[in-house]
């Protein structure tokens, strides 16, 4: 280990204390596990390996996560440190830590775990992890794709790390992370600015989603950080449940639920495009152009039945790809190919020149049978920082109307290698979703003149029908995109007092929510609410 790196794993601390309450299932369900345990079988990321390393807290050097506190048998983890590594526990290495053990019932741990049935779990020191594996000059493949990292660096004063340190955090993960398709999914802390590793380009930065934990923009270069907010009281916390997701797409989408393309499906950029865009937006969320992300929600909540439905929307390609002169307007080009899914997925290249600048076209015929129907539109693009590079290549994301060329919405940050797109109140019509690429020449103006990413999108109206049902009556509204409540009320004279009161929770039946209204219930009108 070099002197950069033993200064650098000095600086580890705790997100939090060492114990929180147990999991509610209303965890669960927030976060969209319970529906998706619904509607498929056996997503609980089955076969995929996962990590976790853990720190002491307080100057305590405990860092080992129990069997026995998770319901899991001996020899599921392997404890690793510089003083070797076992499957044994309890064991000459360390002792178990409250808070490891609570990190992990969230991640993987029975019977309430996002990710209950991952195969096997590397459970680090995280000095050791740092300063052995991320920053070791020929860093070893831990063949572990998704890494939980509940634990910030700080300086040795507690305060905020520097933005020399920073870079030098980032850069290190975000090279091992392009390098091995490794997914790191980190905390962002519990206060003031995003520390790192939340930072890293190529990894998930986790907060919490009453917007109590840390923020953006990053100190570096304003970046939007954290990606994606999930419940709990820390960030030490809500991160498992991000990490236990993306090993749960992971797991779907090599099993072949994105379609055959599983290799692209299971992609680190894939996984977390379909994170970022299956996420419900909170109450109070908003970007300032061109951030791609809200300052403390990030996409929002996460919701990874969301994700797996667009992940099962399948991969489809673009339309057609052409260029322009750099810097010219790059408005649709009158192509009349059309995207067959209003929710899925791609996994692609974009290639400009030293003149051009690149854009691969996606077109889309947004309507249903319902005349006055609007939509709601999210598209998430994202691409590493690539290995060994300081800077990244310049991508955008536009959406125009067709129908007249006029620009709808667009994500243009200079500094993000996400952009993100969101129009609530989307008219019915055909649109050119765009991914658009800077040219010019590598090494000078862009890092490369080719890049991979990953799209995914949704469009989506939900309608509330009601029927009879004998002598009573049935509300019904698609069971996807989740995130919806319906609401009554007697009468529609201001002040209206929309309420749930009066309605019993949702009944799941064929890929519906239903609702029985008993004869009594006096309400007449109905609607749904995204809170």
């Amino acid at each position: 280990m070099n002197n950069l790196s033993k200064r650098k794993a000095a600086l580890i601390l705790f997100l939090a204390g060492f114990f929180v309450a147990p999991l509610c299932a209303s965890n669960l369900d927030t976060v969209g596990v319970t529906l998706l345990r619904e509607v498929t079988t056996n997503v609980d990321g089955t076969g995929i390996f996962v990590a976790q390393p853990e720190a002491g807290y307080d100057q305590v050097t405990n860092w080992e996560v129990s069997p026995v506190a998770i319901s899991r048998p001996i020899g599921f983890l392997t404890f690793i440190s510089s003083n070797g590594s076992t499957t044994n526990f309890p064991n000459s290495l360390s002792s178990e830590s409250g808070h490891a053990d609570s990190v992990a019932g969230n991640f993987y741990g029975m019977p309430d775990g996002v990710a209950t049935n991952v195969a096997h779990v590397d459970n680090y020191d995280a000095d050791y992890f740092y300063g052995s594996i991320i920053t070791s000059p020929t860093p070893p493949n831990i063949n572990d794709p998704v890494v939980n990292q509940s634990f910030i660096f700080t300086e040795s004063d507690d305060s905020h790390a520097t933005v020399s340190d920073e870079q030098a955090i980032d850069s290190a993960y975000d090279d091992y992370a392009a390098q091995f398709n490794t997914l790191f999914v980190s905390g962002a802390g519990n206060g003031g600015v995003v520390n790192p590793p939340a930072t890293c380009y190529n990894g998930i930065g986790v907060g919490v989603s009453d917007g109590s934990s840390s923020y953006g923009p990053t100190i570096d270069n304003g970046r939007c950080k954290p990606d994606i907010i999930a419940p709990d009281g820390a960030t030490s916390f809500s991160t498992p449940f991000v990490a236990g997701a993306a090993a749960v797409l992971m797991q779907a989408g090599l099993r072949g639920d994105g379609g055959s393309d599983t290799n692209s499906a299971a992609d680190i950029r894939t996984v977390k495009a379909l994170l970022l865009n299956g996420a419900i937006k909170p109450p109070g969320w908003t970007n300032f152009p061109p951030e791609p992300l809200d300052t403390n929600y990030g996409a929002g909540v996460l919701n990874v039945f969301n994700s797996y439905e667009q992940l099962a929307g399948g991969k489809h390609g673009y339309v057609v790809s052409a260029t322009v002169p750099s810097g010219n307007a790059h408005p649709p080009t009158g192509d009349t190919g059309t995207i067959s899914v209003l929710n899925g997925w791609d996994f692609n290249t974009n290639t400009s020149d030293i003149f051009d600048d690149a854009i691969n076209h996606y077109y889309f015929n947004v309507t249903n049978t319902s005349d006055n129907a609007t939509f709601t539109a999210t598209a998430t693009l994202v691409w590493n920082r690539q290995q060994s590079q300081t800077n990244i290549n310049n991508l955008d994301l536009f959406l125009y109307n067709c129908a007249n060329s006029n620009l709808v919405a667009c994500s243009t940050s200079l500094v993000d290698n996400v952009e993100q797109i969101f129009v609530p109140q989307l008219p019915q019509g055909r649109y050119d979703l765009q991914v658009w690429k800077a040219g010019g020449i590598p090494d000078l103006t862009i890092v490369s003149s080719s890049e991979i990413y990953a799209l995914a999108w949704e469009f989506f109206s939900v309608p509330l029908n009601i029927a009879p049902s004998g002598t009573n009556a049935v509300l019904t509204w698609p069971v996807y995109p989740a995130g919806f409540v319906a609401e009554s009320t007697t009468n529609l004279i201001s002040p209206i007092v929309w309420s749930t009161n009066n309605l019993p929770p949702p009944v799941f039946t064929n890929n519906q929510n239903c609702i029985l209204l008993g004869a009594t219930n006096e309400d007449e009108f109905f609607r749904l609410y995204q809170p």
